[in-house]
């Protein structure tokens, strides 16, 4: 579908996706600036307080860069909010991005028909994720704008569906914007997506190896010593089912190979369940596509990147469509 505005002024159909703990206004003002759209998770900001400072400076950075290049505004960014009954401060972040007009907020584990309808009423986009059909049926039915489909490889919280299985049932039924996740780390994967109907790629990983994010160096090194080999799903650590570097389980202590069950009724998104280790702070989540990282760098650089790939991506598909073996 035709993207609404200001989403349609994007440098590559992506969303550098919200990342507990390691996204960040730094982050965020760097995705935006570079031609992406840039989001955090509204609990990063401790204390709440602190969310309506973050907004204040991403907007007026943001409209700072606006007013000095006009020729190349920055993207719009989101907000991810945690709708599970866990999240006592949803009606008060809900409400300081209310007053801060975000563009596009970012809904998970739980869709509320209010939460979506305050989002339009402010003249935002909601995206809701979703791990399968039926979930993506109920989003769309309590008023999300879009989904974005969590498939199997995604970093952090994530399905165990092919990508190809959860876009083609979607697009059965749903016109609406939907951001492909799972394992999307280079130009390549992100024309995929589009290919296979999505309107944008959904990245995370990769950009906690940028000097922008807020993640220790032995976290930035793990994404790019990384592979999709090394990493470890499991629900241990927060009741959910989500993805981790391999390495930062068995630095914990764990063996990898033999972890236990999680009661998912008592979820915790930064426990680390019956262990000492904390999810996001200790054990560290990553997708499975994070071989395609091989340095740290600066958000622009990837972003420079990931274009660079993406234009040549298009360029091989179309010489290959033109082979007079594919067109017979």
């Amino acid at each position: 579908m035709s993207l609404p505005a200001p989403f349609d002024r994007l440098r590559l159909p992506l969303i550098g996706s919200p990342l507990f703990i390691v996204s960040g206004p730094e982050l965020v003002i760097a995705q935006c600036k570079a031609g992406i759209i840039g989001s955090f998770p509204a609990l990063n900001a401790r204390p709440q307080s602190l969310l309506d400072e973050w907004l204040h400076q991403i907007t007026e950075e943001l409209a700072k860069h606006n007013r000095e290049n006009p020729d190349k505004p920055a993207a719009p960014f989101a907000v991810n909010q945690i709708i599970h009954r866990s999240n006592d401060r949803i009606d008060a972040d809900m409400a300081t991005c209310e007053k801060w007009q975000v563009p596009m907020i970012i809904t998970s584990l739980g869709a509320r028909p209010e939460v979506f309808d305050a989002v339009r009423n402010w003249g935002g986009i909601t995206m809701h994720d979703i791990i399968n059909n039926r979930f993506a049926h109920k989003a769309i039915e309590k008023g999300a704008d879009g989904l974005i489909p969590v498939a199997a490889g995604a970093g952090g919280h994530a399905g165990t569906q092919s990508p190809f299985a959860l876009m083609q049932e979607i697009r059965e039924w749903f016109d609406g914007l939907i951001a492909l996740s799972g394992s999307i780390a280079n130009g390549y994967s992100i024309l995929a997506a589009q290919a296979m109907g999505a309107d944008f790629g959904y990245m995370g990983s990769a950009f906690i190896a940028t000097e922008e994010a807020n993640a220790a160096e032995g976290y930035k090194q793990g994404i790019v010593e990384g592979s999709a080999e090394g990493i470890v799903y499991t629900n241990l650590f927060t009741g959910v089912h989500g993805n981790y570097l391999r390495s930062s389980i068995e630095a914990s202590g764990l063996d990898p190979d033999d972890l236990p069950q999680s009661d998912p009724s008592k979820m915790n998104f930064g426990s680390g369940g019956n262990t000492k280790a904390k999810a996001w702070k200790d054990i560290w989540g990553s997708g499975q596509g994070v071989g395609a990282v091989k340095e740290v760098g600066t958000v622009e650089d990837m972003v420079a990147r990931l274009e660079r790939e993406y234009h040549s991506a298009k360029a091989e598909l179309e010489a290959k469509s033109g082979d007079k073996a594919w067109t017979s």
